[in-house]
């Protein structure tokens, strides 16, 4: 992966109203649920200065970062990043989707929209450049995750097995396992994919 994966600003929600919205998120959902900084690191397994630093506004979180923090606290992506707002039928502006992640050649993630967790649905748009990555753990068990690639091919590694799908192919993945994306051509990728995680 390339690694790169701090909140980012081109285009959509500065980054520092995205950090502030996650601090402030973050913090009210602990306090509301009575959880200790402690216990908080020791569900998500994330230092405890990580979730302070994060708190106070300090911190440049992964998007791997907030995936276990948002599940330690039984939310989703979305709604740390406060793009999930009442009321149930609503628009996401343009500038307030958040970039999550910006690779070293200037590749961007965003979070178009998602629901509220812990059962969520998230679809996020994804352009590479030639040579870029990025690379997860895995998600919660029965996370499936579904792809359309609109420009370049997308070079997805699910486990063991590797697929490679080219621009007007679609693919689907069950990403509880490690995984990553890649754009091992030569020109640029895009690509759109949703995200749903459903606990049993």
């Amino acid at each position: 992966m390339t690694t790169n994966t701090s909140l980012s600003t081109t285009p959509g929600a500065d980054a520092q109203a995205v950090s502030l919205a996650v601090a402030r998120t973050l913090k009210q959902a602990r306090k509301a649920q009575k959880i200790t900084l402690d216990e908080l690191s020791r569900r998500a397994g994330v230092s405890k200065g990580m979730v302070v630093e994060i708190e106070k506004c300090t911190a440049n979180p992964s998007i791997g970062i907030l995936c276990k923090i948002a599940a330690a606290l039984g939310l989703s992506v979305a709604d740390i990043v406060n793009v999930t707002e009442a009321p149930s039928a609503h628009i996401i502006d343009s500038q307030d989707i958040p970039t999550l992640w910006t690779g070293e050649l200037g590749g961007t993630a965003r979070l178009l929209a998602g629901t509220s967790g812990p059962d969520m649905i998230e679809l996020w748009r994804w352009e590479m450049h030639p040579g870029e990555s990025f690379a997860s753990q895995g998600h919660p068990q029965g996370t499936l995750e579904l792809f359309h690639v609109e420009k370049g091919t997308l070079k997805c590694v699910v486990g063991e097995t590797e697929l490679v799908i080219p621009a007007g192919s679609s693919a689907v993945a069950k990403t509880d396992v490690p995984h990553s994306y890649s754009n091992a051509g030569r020109s640029k990728l895009v690509f759109t994919m949703s995200v749903t995680e459903m606990h049993q």
